[in-house]
């Protein structure tokens, strides 16, 4: 089952922008990931005003593949370039249906 890695950043310092936009991709192909969206047109629709001006949404074949994309030390150093610079917000969730009424989704 698919599972995908939801970020939410703010970028208060965008000078781990470029470094991290040259090496990361390679590091979440390398781990069967796809991007589905990397974006900075944010629209709040209900609740709170989101703080985030950049939300990516990445697709992992596996919850293992995702996981370990998040703990390669490859990414390490990266990820704390992004957290030095920013404020940010990483969930993960499957492709489940919790009310199960979509067809399509085992």
């Amino acid at each position: 089952m698919s599972h995908y890695l939801v970020a939410q950043v703010k970028v208060n310092d965008d000078s781990w922008i470029p470094d991290y936009a040259e090496h990361v991709h390679d590091i979440v192909h390398r781990h069967g990931g796809k991007y589905l969206s990397r974006s900075g047109n944010i629209t709040t629709l209900e609740g709170e005003e989101s703080t985030a001006n950049l939300v990516a949404i990445i697709e992992f074949p596996t919850a293992e593949a995702l996981h370990a994309f998040v703990s390669d030390p490859d990414y390490a150093p990266y990820a704390q370039a992004r957290q030095a610079g920013t404020d940010s917000h990483f969930i993960a969730i499957d492709a489940s249906d919790a009310a199960g009424t979509i067809p399509y989704l085992t």
